[in-house]
C-alpha cells in the first residue's frame, strides 16, 4: 500500500462523516449506472439531505477535490471512497454466535463487496456445531481459544445478550482487535480494542417512536378538523 494511502486511512475521521460516506458512495454508483461522468456537491447533498459544504468537507478526507463549475469526476471519486473506507481490501473476520442473526450474516455474501470476509464461526449449540452455513463451518467456541496464531483481527458478535460480555472477553483474550457488536449490550473492552455497536433493536425503537409520533400528529390534525 502506498504511503499516502496509509496516511489517509490512519487519519481519525469524525464518525458522522464516516456514516455519510457510504451513502455518498451508493449515490455515486447510481449516478455511474445512469451514465453520469460528473456530479456536484450540490447534487450529492440534495439526495442525501445534507449541506453541500458538508459534502465537500467529508470528501476532502479522501484527498479528492472537485473542479470549479464541473464538480467531481464520478469514477475516480468512487475509487477514492472505496479505498478510503477500506472496501477495496479484503479483511477476514470470525463470527461468534450462529443464531438467527449470525446465520443471516453468514448468508450475506454482499459483505465481501465491502471488504469483509467471514472465514470462521463459533457457537456452543450442538445443533449447529459441525455444520456449514453460507459456506462457513461452525465450530465450538473452545476451538477459537485453541487458535493462537489465527491472524484475524475482526470479530462479529451476534450472541444472546446474556453471554455477550463473556464472549467479548474471550475474543479479546485471543487476539481480536475490533468487535462489531450486534447485541443490545454495550460491552466493555480495553482501550486498544475497537468496539462498533450496531444494535438493530435501538434503530427499531427509534423507528417505532417516529412512527407513533407521526400517527399521533395525523390523528390530532383529523380531530382538529372534526371540531371546526
Amino acid at each position: 500500500m502506498a504511503e499516502g494511502n496509509i496516511r489517509k486511512k490512519s487519519t481519525l475521521v469524525p464518525e458522522p462523516a464516516l456514516r455519510r460516506m457510504p451513502c455518498y458512495l451508493a449515490y455515486l454508483k447510481l449516478a455511474r449506472n445512469k451514465g453520469n461522468q460528473y456530479v456536484s456537491s450540490t447534487m450529492i447533498a440534495r439526495d442525501n439531505g445534507v449541506d453541500p459544504t458538508q459534502v465537500t468537507k467529508d470528501l476532502s478526507y479522501t484527498g479528492i477535490s472537485g473542479k470549479t463549475r464541473v464538480g467531481y469526476e464520478v469514477e475516480p471519486l468512487i475509487e477514492a471512497l472505496e479505498d478510503f473506507l477500506g472496501f477495496k481490501e479484503m479483511d477476514h473476520a470470525f463470527l461468534f454466535g450462529a443464531g438467527s442473526l449470525g446465520t443471516a450474516l453468514l448468508h450475506d455474501h454482499g459483505l465481501d463487496q465491502y471488504g469483509l470476509d467471514i472465514v470462521g464461526a463459533f457457537d456452543v449449540n450442538p445443533l449447529v456445531i459441525g455444520h456449514s452455513i453460507g459456506g462457513v463451518s461452525i465450530e465450538h467456541i473452545d476451538e477459537f481459544l485453541k487458535k493462537k496464531d489465527h491472524g484475524i483481527k475482526i470479530g462479529i458478535l451476534t450472541t444472546p445478550a446474556a453471554s455477550a460480555q463473556e464472549v467479548a472477553n474471550m475474543m479479546v483474550s485471543n487476539g481480536i482487535k475490533a468487535i462489531w457488536n450486534f447485541t443490545p449490550v454495550r460491552i466493555s473492552a480495553p482501550e486498544n480494542v475497537v468496539v462498533q455497536n450496531t444494535s438493530l433493536y435501538a434503530h427499531l425503537a427509534v423507528m417505532f417512536n417516529r412512527l407513533y409520533a407521526l400517527e399521533a400528529a395525523e390523528q390530532a390534525g383529523l380531530d382538529s378538523k372534526k371540531s371546526e
